[in-house]
């Protein structure tokens, strides 16, 4: 178990504004729209779900009440709500909602530590679409591997995951030996990136691969493995002519 809880900065040499307007629009789509999570409403209008992004057409379904096979507790699952835009339009609009309050802690965690020093290497405006573009494809390999691992296309997905998915794959390559702080086994203690996103990564393929055998946890692993590996691919083109300005350890240097 590994828990990032800060970096070094002592590079950076702007200040993050789009990082903390990311941050700041996920925390307001949470707790306005979503009703920190009560309003179901809301969620299932809006989440992103595969049918409907491969077919073009919108889903709508009752709610069930399904058992749980291992307390035998039955409950309601709240059925896919009309969407008043393009089913596509989802792909942007669920990265900025979250499941639950850990859900979002975490991920807003993760978008404070790292997505700043990635700000500030490529500049404020590629930095957005750069988080906009992972997001997008992140939710795409979601979707792709829902029908390639013939699970349920009607389980709609949501959450900034895919797209700090992207942000830890640029960091990594940007800045491979700046230290980390993190929870190493109950120790906290600092690690070059390279070990705590790498170990990050590791744990999203082994998790990833638990659900060829079936197994699943409601987390979209898929989204996380295809942005990181998205973030990875693109960085050095959403970086091309910022070498000269950006800090030099990003650069190897």
């Amino acid at each position: 178990m590994i828990l990032p809880i800060g970096d070094d900065n002592s590079d950076r040499q702007s200040t993050p504004v789009i990082n903390y307007l990311l941050i700041a629009l996920n925390i307001l789509v949470f707790v306005l729209f979503q009703g920190l999570g009560a309003n179901d409403s809301f969620t299932y209008t809006f989440a992103t779900v595969p049918q409907e992004i491969v077919t073009g057409q919108d889903v709508v379904t009752p709610p069930q009440t399904v058992r749980d096979p291992v307390t035998g507790d039955r409950f309601t699952v709240p059925g896919l709500e009309r969407t008043p835009i393009s089913v596509y339009i989802t792909l942007l609009v669920s990265m900025f909602m979250h499941g639950s309050v850990s859900h979002i802690l975490g991920n807003m965690l993760f978008l404070w530590i790292f997505g700043d020093n990635v700000e500030d290497a490529l500049g404020h405006t590629r930095y957005l679409i750069f988080y906009l573009v992972c997001g997008i494809l992140a939710s795409l390999s979601h979707v792709f591997s829902t029908y390639l691992l013939g699970q349920d296309p009607l389980i709609p997905s949501l959450g900034a995951s895919g797209a700090i998915s992207g942000i830890l794959g640029a960091y990594l390559i940007l800045f491979p030996q700046k230290r980390v702080t993190v929870f190493l086994f109950r120790f906290l203690t600092q690690v070059p990136a390279i070990v705590a996103v790498g170990l990050w990564f590791v744990f999203q393929l082994v998790s990833g691969l638990g659900m060829l055998g079936g197994q699943t946890d409601g987390v979209a692993y898929a989204a996380h493995i295809g942005g990181f590996i998205a973030g990875i691919v693109l960085i050095k083109f959403f970086a091309i002519g910022r070498s000269s300005q950006g800090p030099k350890q990003a650069w190897g240097g």
